[in-house]
Parts: structure tokens; sequence; C-alpha cells
């Protein structure tokens, strides 16, 4: 939604690529980002076990599990782009 709001308002993309007054802050997202990565692994694979009749349903294991595999991978390959990219476009 947030891409077509920018483009409704005619910033383009090569506008954006050149924003670089959030750069300093990119550490804080990217520990920001592991956190969160951090605490879904953690809701998945370490959930504790509940047996009273106040336990909420369980998510689809499957879907959830894919889509947290998924986020991680974007997660990486957004690190990893500024280290790999010179040395793929040279």
């Amino acid at each position: 939604m947030l891409p077509l709001v920018f483009f409704g308002l005619g910033v383009s993309g090569a506008w954006i690529g050149n924003l670089t007054a959030l750069a300093p802050y990119q550490p804080l997202f990217v520990a920001t980002a592991f956190g969160f990565l951090g605490a879904g692994f953690w809701r998945v694979y370490r959930r504790p076990a509940c047996d009273g009749p106040a336990c909420p349903r369980p998510a689809p294991n499957r879907l959830v599990t894919a889509s947290l595999w998924g986020a991680a991978v974007l997660v990486a390959v957004a690190v990893t782009f500024p280290y790999v990219a010179p040395l793929l476009l040279s």
C-alpha cells in the first residue's frame, strides 16, 4: 500500500533510491528485524505446552513456519545485498 501512496504522490523509485536520511539507523533496523525473527522462531519452535481450557487455538503450523522462513530469507537478502551488490555489478 505504501508504494502505491508514494507513486500517487509522484515519488519515483530513483528518488527513493537516493534517500539516505535513514542510513544512520540501519543497524537499529537490522537489530529490530533480527529480534522479531528471533521471537518468531521462539514462538514457533519453543512454544510452551498448554493444557487448560483457556489455551488459544493453535495457528496452522505449516503456513506459519513457511511464512517465518520466507521472512528470514527476505531479511537475510536485504541485509547482505549492500555487500554482495558491488561484487555482482562489477
